[in-house]
């Protein structure tokens, strides 16, 4: 008997579908978007800026964007499906299943995860012609970047149980997501910051994520990175936990 049981495989496979089918949107767009961000930020800064000795800018901008491309896109994929469900009453079909909240929740936060590394890799590819990378440590750059997807994706969950409209979602992204994404380090060291904005950049869970990302590839970062995974990986239970609780006791979900 196998251990994945059928509905599972088939819900992953539904929400696997349902961003592939619009891949336009849901992948090349975002690629797009950061290959933008690397021609703007690294025709104006690189030469001017060194944040790692012997690393040019350009390719030190490179992992911060590939990993906030991972975020931003598993968060939008789990959110934007179950908040879709909720208006449109088909989230019913799913929780009449025999599914039990784990396999729900693995298989949102799964899909999440494959749609952003999807993109993660369509920007590592484009940008990677703007500078020569190193890879120093692979499996570094493997491990963040699915847990930070696999954070977002549960995050995105969430956000889509609280939400009981677009907008109510749209500012869980605009005023959450997004500040913690863009002062996670993602275009500067925190190293550069005035010590105030320093300190509080350490209570960023976004920051771990992206600086230990960019440690797989030149093998310097500004935390230690096994810091940086336990961190993480303590934070990815904790929501886990909490979007599992939500799950079961149906808030928002049931009316």
């Amino acid at each position: 008997m196998s251990l994945i049981s059928t509905g599972f495989r088939t819900l992953v496979y539904k929400e696997t579908l349902r961003f592939w089918k619009v891949a336009t949107q849901t992948v090349a767009a975002p690629v797009l978007t950061a290959m933008l961000y690397l021609l703007i930020f690294g025709h104006a800064l690189d030469g001017r800026v060194q944040v790692y000795a012997g690393v040019p800018y350009t390719a030190f901008l490179i992992p911060g964007l590939v990993m906030m491309s991972v975020l931003q896109n598993a968060f939008a994929n789990s959110s934007s499906s179950l908040i879709q469900s909720k208006i449109t009453g088909n989230l019913v079909f799913i929780l009449l299943t025999p599914l039990s909240h784990w396999e729900i929740f693995s298989a949102y936060v799964l899909a999440a995860v494959v749609r952003g590394i999807a993109v993660g890799l369509g920007v590592l590819v484009i940008t990677a012609w703007w500078a020569h990378l190193s890879f120093v440590a692979p499996l570094w750059i493997i491990a963040f970047a699915f847990l930070g997807a696999a954070i977002l994706g549960t995050m995105g969950l969430i956000a889509g149980i609280w939400a009981e409209k677009f907008d109510q979602l749209a500012a869980f992204q605009n005023f959450l997501i997004m500040p913690l994404t863009f002062l996670s380090g993602v275009f500067y060291s925190i190293n550069s910051l005035p010590p105030v904005w320093k300190v509080i950049s350490h209570f960023n869970p976004f920051f771990y994520m992206i600086d230990g990302f960019r440690y797989g590839f030149f093998g310097q970062s500004d935390v230690d990175p096994l810091i940086s995974a336990a961190i993480v990986g303590g934070f990815l239970i904790v929501l886990a936990l909490m979007s599992i609780r939500l799950l079961k006791s149906g808030y928002r979900l049931r009316h």
